[in-house]
């Protein structure tokens, strides 16, 4: 059960508050019993949790995508991947904790991972710069990318961000540069790649470490051009018409997978990513098991033209 409900939630929100008001009288011994109450409560919320996720709208998917408690990046580094070694660093300005990346064991494979980390405490997501890269992060990817491609190590990639940095530091250390030689890398890569959308996939500081083989979407993230409030403010010229803008843009993982934007669609637990983790995250990781299973075999050359012509297809089928 979550901590935090979200304003759509709110039915839900007093069924498990009252459920959780009678587990505790039971479990204290101090009232009648109440196990049929509590059936009855628990299966109106599960039909209602059920019902309220199955139609979702693309604002309410923008929601969800940003809740507090869905897993994070370094959620996935824990239960996914063993022996991960964090590697530091662009070798040019800085190390840039919004972007983390390094070795690890996937499955008995050894990988390059590199994902966007947001923080869950306020003093780590202000470490983590809530997932917004400055260029030294995307000159870290193709670092790490580099190593990939020398060692010929499959690369893994998991996107979380509203964004690269839009700050003066940002541009004055060569962002648009820097985002551009990380989407380069990705596509002139030698070994299989794979990227996972795991929450907000925004702009182009989402597609700098996401322009793989196989781009993968769990079921409530969203992936776009722009955030739907920054969409509103320039398109409506008013933030507040964000839900507008969410339905216009088809920023959902079943409108990028019929679009051939996204690969595959990971499905998450009943009432999203946030209420049970370890089980999103493993659905995740078969997912990832599974694309890289497709890939493998393929040459560098096989590779370098399979990704080309991914992304050269986008537009040109879908859109009707």
């Amino acid at each position: 059960m979550p901590t935090t409900y979200l304003d759509f939630e709110k039915p839900i929100a007093e069924l498990e508050t009252k459920i959780a008001e009678l587990e505790s009288l039971s479990e204290n011994g101090d009232g009648p019993s109440i196990s049929d109450e509590l059936k009855k409560l628990k299966d109106k919320a599960a039909r209602q949790l059920k019902e309220t996720y199955s139609s979702l709208t693309p604002w309410r998917k923008t929601q969800v995508a940003r809740h507090p408690e869905r897993p994070h990046f370094s959620d996935y580094i824990e239960h996914l991947f063993d022996d991960f070694q964090e590697l530091a660093g662009d070798r040019v300005y800085g190390n840039d904790e919004a972007v983390i990346g390094g070795l690890a064991t996937f499955r008995g494979q050894s990988v390059v991972v590199i994902g966007h980390e947001k923080g869950r405490t306020t003093e780590s997501r202000l470490r983590h710069n809530f997932g917004m890269a400055h260029p030294e992060g995307y000159r870290k990817a193709v670092r790490l990318m580099d190593l990939a491609d020398k060692f010929k190590l499959p690369v893994l990639s998991f996107v979380d961000t509203a964004g690269a940095f839009p700050g003066k530091a940002g541009e004055e250390r060569g962002q648009a540069e820097a985002i551009a030689r990380s989407t380069e890398r990705c596509l002139t890569l030698n070994v299989p790649m794979v990227s996972l959308i795991i929450g907000e996939g925004g702009s182009g500081g989402a597609i700098a470490i996401a322009a793989a083989n196989k781009v993968l979407m769990m079921e409530h993230s969203i992936y776009s051009v722009i955030s739907p409030e920054g969409c509103a403010s320039i398109l409506y010229r008013n933030s507040a018409k964000a839900r507008d803008a969410a339905e216009a843009m088809r920023i959902t993982s079943e409108d990028l997978h019929k679009l051939k934007i996204v690969d595959a669609v990971v499905k998450e637990p009943v009432g999203g990513a946030h209420r049970d983790p370890e089980k999103a995250v493993s659905q995740a990781g078969k997912a990832i098991e599974k694309a890289l299973s497709e890939l493998e075999g393929m040459s560098a050359s096989e590779l370098r033209r399979q990704r080309r012509d991914r992304f050269y297809a986008i537009g040109r089928e879908g859109l009707n």
